[in-house]
């Protein structure tokens, strides 16, 4: 299957922050200590309390007016391919990437879950993710939806499949509104990059700014961690 068949990505998405790990099936088509203050023995007298309060209000810092980001993406783990075979993961490629983002931001993740998983053979898979992208179908998801409208950014995750986005994804696009949010798209692929995903995202959530998104190879993404952060972290989300 390779660039022309379906595929899929590796290493297995929750929402809480910290380093988690992205799934691959890519596309057949191309595929964050409070210290107690501990007075000395011959500390001075405090001085009179206008003054102290003075004194806090000049040092104290103004409030962090840092983004607030959410990590959202649909990682497979199981059977995948891997360079002209097949590997099982125990956790996506996606779900990988969507771990380094968040570590980087100190944000938040939420995963989309199929409430009826997608096959574990690699190929019957490719299989249903092509049936369901020529039928438009749009997969239920397990759990609840998360709360967006708190952040400013929403990174949107996926692997290429058939050189798009899984459908399980249109689903969670059709359910949330992103619209005025900066939205930030990134891929686990297997020769397409990020596929026809950008315009896709673009077409469903005209109402978002956009960000150029990033792509990496599902076999190359174990050792993708620097890469990643250095791109995070070269994005202008203020």
């Amino acid at each position: 299957m390779r660039d022309d068949k379906l595929f899929m990505g590796r290493r297995a998405f929750v929402l809480a922050t910290g380093l988690m790990g992205a799934s691959l099936l890519a596309g057949c088509g191309a595929q964050g200590e409070q210290q107690a203050s501990v007075p000395e023995e011959n500390d001075p007298e405090p001085a009179d309390e206008t003054e102290v309060q003075e004194d806090e209000a000049q040092a104290a810092p103004e409030e962090s007016a840092a983004t607030k980001a959410l990590v959202v993406f649909y990682s497979r783990a199981d059977e995948n391919y891997a360079d002209g075979g097949t590997e099982v993961l125990e956790v996506g490629h996606t779900k990988v990437m969507a771990g380094y983002i968040a570590e980087a931001l100190g944000a938040d993740q939420y995963e989309i879950v199929s409430a009826e998983a997608y096959p574990f053979s690699y190929d019957e898979c490719c299989d249903q993710a092509s049936d369901e992208l020529k039928k438009d179908v749009r997969p239920a998801l397990a759990g609840d939806l998360p709360d967006v409208s708190g952040y400013d950014t929403v990174f949107l995750g996926c692997p290429i499949w058939w050189g798009s986005e899984p459908m399980v994804v249109r689903t969670f696009l059709d359910a949330v509104d992103l619209s005025g949010k900066t939205v930030v798209p990134f891929t686990t692929h297997g020769g397409s990059g990020l596929g026809n995903v950008p315009a896709n995202l673009q077409a469903r959530v005209p109402g978002a700014t956009f960000v150029d998104g990033k792509a990496v190879a599902g076999t190359a993404v174990d050792g993708a961690h620097d890469e990643v952060v250095d791109w995070v972290t070269s994005l202008d989300l203020a």
